[in-house]
């Protein structure tokens, strides 16, 4: 089973539904096709907890944005990394560090180096305040 490869689709899909958002149910289905069974499962706990709980998300990345920044103003991607993250943070098991590492990957093989530390950045403040809570 590879968490990576289920993460990996789930950004696609993630990405896909910013552009397409009454075809959200269908873009899931279609990307899900590609997984094998094992990740099938991490995948759907991924996409269905980042749209269950997308305002929460948007709210909590929202506060790490500079003044005057929106989430909207982001690129889709560094956008899809950051709620696909942040959703790990709050709601899953998964090891914050791992959770950073992932999200760097994902950035530095999607959206570049510059997005990497970016996303790095807004992401480890988000850790920094749930370590403090």
């Amino acid at each position: 089973m590879s968490r990576r490869t289920s993460r990996e689709t789930a950004l696609q899909a993630l990405y896909q539904m910013d552009f397409h958002e009454n075809e959200e149910n269908g873009i899931m289905k279609e990307r899900a096709k590609t997984l094998s069974d094992e990740d099938l499962g991490f995948y759907t706990h991924l996409l269905q907890g980042v749209q269950t709980n997308k305002q929460q998300i948007d709210h909590e990345i929202e506060q790490y944005l500079k003044k005057g920044w929106s989430l909207y103003r982001l690129s889709s991607i560094d956008r899809a990394i950051l709620r696909l993250s942040t959703f790990e943070l709050l709601f899953d098991n998964t090891p914050k560090s791992v959770v950073l590492n992932e999200a760097v990957d994902l950035a530095k093989s999607f959206s570049g180096e510059e997005s990497s530390r970016f996303i790095n950045g807004i992401l480890g403040a988000l850790v920094k305040s749930l370590e403090s809570k």
